[in-house]
């Protein structure tokens, strides 16, 4: 029986030479493989009082959409700076060379809301502890954070450990 791990595609030397790129576009174009997928991501939050998925720009969407339907919850995107229309609040974080800003509206979520964290890749953690960051802004819970893909080479899911995050991840891969 395949996993999730075996619908992931590796591409060498994207974005950059060095790099190994785990492509997720073949796990969602894959029926069986996506239905895995979404299965496995909302499994251990079933059950639990969950109010809102957040889903990070932009795999997280794909992600977060599908988990929030199957959770008959509601769904909030989490986008890159300068994407949303109506009032934001904006967290920064730090990338390998330089600095970036996520965004959510200022009314997505209500103070004490349950809300899940879902994205395809888990790397540093730092694109998620911005998004952790503004869903706690905002007076709602993170209960967990959901990821396809693990990098823990790269140290994402020690930093979002260290936060108090539930990190709940399909598959992991070696390296970057």
């Amino acid at each position: 029986m395949k996993t999730v791990k075996d619908y992931i595609r590796t591409i060498p030397d994207f974005p950059h030479k060095g790099i190994m790129f785990r492509d997720v576009t073949t796990l969602f174009a894959d029926p069986r493989g996506f239905r895995i997928c979404v299965d496995q991501l909302l499994a251990p939050y079933a059950g639990l009082p969950i109010d809102k998925v957040a889903g990070l720009e932009a795999r997280g969407f794909i992600l977060g959409g599908a988990v929030a339907h199957q959770l008959s919850t509601g769904f909030v995107p989490i986008r890159k700076q300068g994407k949303l229309p109506g009032a934001v609040i904006s967290q920064a974080y730090t990338l390998e060379y330089g600095e970036a800003v996520v965004e959510v509206h200022q009314d997505a979520m209500l103070a004490g809301e349950k809300v899940l964290l879902v994205d395809d890749l888990l790397a540093t953690g730092g694109t998620a502890e911005a998004g952790i960051k503004l869903i706690e802004r905002l007076g709602a819970e993170v209960i967990g954070c959901a990821f396809v893909i693990d990098l823990p080479e790269l140290g994402g899911r020690r930093k979002l450990e260290a936060m108090g995050m539930r990190v709940h991840a399909l598959c992991s891969f070696d390296g970057h």
